[in-house]
């Protein structure tokens, strides 16, 4: 195995393979998911209309910062599409029989492993496409076929190579240490707020198998307390599974064969509970993941609910009770690419914000059109690339937070809290990164699941005196 460094310094692994055998071997895989998926559809699609007015790039906040051609959306798709067209169309393969067209190469296939992992696969592109072409969709297609041939940065696969081969997560927690974070945190629980709040360990026939970003279980213990307070207060029926306790899905980022591997993973943990429903934490990439378990597991598959779809209906019923001192300081939201840019989770959290906090103020733009936190597509576990993430493709994420004058942002995913605190502090920024639920917590009323009073021992009478 050798090591490639980019100007970047994208840490890539490459297979074996030789300078011959990779372009044989990207082919070959690029026939067999044309084959065998639904992508030649839109790839086909893409390759026809051949748009390169580079209008995408008015909604690139990379190109924004670097103003590098190479950064331009539709540009970096054509990579792909340019392998397309010449080994998969008629025309294509017609030219190749008369001697002229393109050839894939090995240096091309390095070119395509940095470009594409340039991109954060935000997705915010197509909107401002005319033909409504998802450049993101190409950047995780061509990731999945590089990733065939070798060409995948490191930490994407030791994180995948943890969770499926290893101790069975992406951070290494095993099982004995799980339930010890766990009674800690009802510890926590009982001495802060005099809270009776359990996180149940392998319940079976609960409503919700709970998967959060492992990583809360170590870096986000106010997250982790507001989701079990959320539940004991709204008597939600729920569990972790011991086989199984993490949502983070890093194929999502560079191979649909792992990502497929680890949602089977999530869903076979639920049907070993006899649960009925998938329940995501604060994890935007973990919540599109585990939405491809009908895709992946078949129509009977359990349905995904997302906690703060759970927290906003519970509030909107309300079984959620809250303090009337609310969070006095200002607060602003970001929309996780992941939950927002298909519309799918946008307004469940400004629900909740609204009423639990004094001051809270948008970005511009949110929702759909919110800019990515700048560590999108995985590229936030690349520690290498810090400064290409926080001070290129997260100035503009920077400038959307210090134009709010809030001092607590709420960012409802693992990735984007750990890009946004190093964001803010590469560029000076005085504020706190927060789940949602970190909030919640404080404004919960526990008055129903205050803990018993500790019993008073009975009075010992002093010596030689009265029985």
């Amino acid at each position: 195995m050798v090591e490639k460094k980019s100007p970047y310094s994208y840490v890539v692994e490459k297979s074996c393979l030789t300078a011959t055998d990779r372009p044989r071997r990207f082919l070959e895989a690029f026939a067999a998911v044309l084959e065998h998926s639904s992508y030649g559809v839109s790839l086909d699609l893409a390759a026809r209309a051949g748009a390169k007015c580079a209008r995408c790039s008015a909604g690139c906040q990379l190109y924004e910062a670097t103003a590098d051609p190479r950064d331009i959306p539709c540009r970096r798709s054509e990579l792909l599409l340019t392998v397309y067209r010449r080994y998969f169309t008629r025309p294509g393969m017609l030219a190749a029989r008369l001697g002229s067209g393109f050839v894939l190469t090995d240096e091309y296939i390095d070119r395509m492993g940095e470009e594409f992992y340039r991109c954060t696969a935000c997705r915010r592109c197509k909107l401002s496409c005319p033909l409504g072409i998802d450049h993101g969709l190409i950047t995780h297609l061509s990731r999945w076929l590089l990733a065939e041939v070798g060409v995948v940065p490191k930490a994407l696969v030791v994180a995948v190579r943890e969770q499926l081969q290893g101790v069975g997560n992406t951070s290494a927690i095993p099982v004995p240490a799980l339930k010890d974070t766990c009674e800690f945190l009802e510890e926590e629980l009982r001495d802060n707020f005099g809270a009776e709040v359990k996180f149940p360990l392998d319940v079976e026939g609960a409503e919700h198998v709970f998967f959060p970003a492992v990583s809360d279980y170590l870096l986000e213990p106010d997250t982790l307390m507001g989701n079990a307070a959320v539940m004991a207060l709204t008597g939600g029926s729920w569990t972790i599974g011991t086989g199984n306790y993490d949502g983070i899905n890093y194929g999502l980022f560079y191979s649909d064969r792992m990502m497929e591997r680890i949602v089977h993973r999530e869903v076979d943990e639920v049907r070993r509970l006899h649960g009925k429903k998938i329940l995501i934490g604060e994890c935007g990439h973990a919540t599109r993941s585990a939405w491809f378990a009908s895709t992946f597991c078949g129509p009977e598959a359990p349905q995904v609910v997302n906690f703060l779809q759970y927290t906003a209906g519970a509030l909107r019923q309300g079984k959620l009770p809250l303090k009337k001192e609310h969070i006095e300081e200002k607060v602003t939201y970001h929309d996780p690419c992941n939950l927002a840019r298909a519309g799918r989770i946008t307004e469940e959290p400004r629900e909740i914000l609204r009423a639990i906090c004094d001051d809270f103020v948008e970005m511009t733009p949110n929702r759909q059109q919110n800019y990515c936190c700048g560590g999108g597509g995985g590229t936030v576990s690349i520690d290498e690339i810090r400064s290409f993430r926080t001070k290129l493709m997260g100035k503009r994420k920077a400038d959307q937070i210090r134009a709010t004058g809030a001092k607590l942002v709420v960012a409802p995913c693992a990735n984007c809290k750990k890009q946004l605190r190093e964001v803010c502090e590469d560029h000076g920024l005085d504020v706190q990164v927060v789940g949602l639920h970190d909030l919640v917590l404080k404004v919960l009323d526990f008055s129903a699941v205050k803990s018993p009073p500790e019993a008073v021992p009975e009075s010992v009478p002093a010596a030689g005196g009265a029985a």
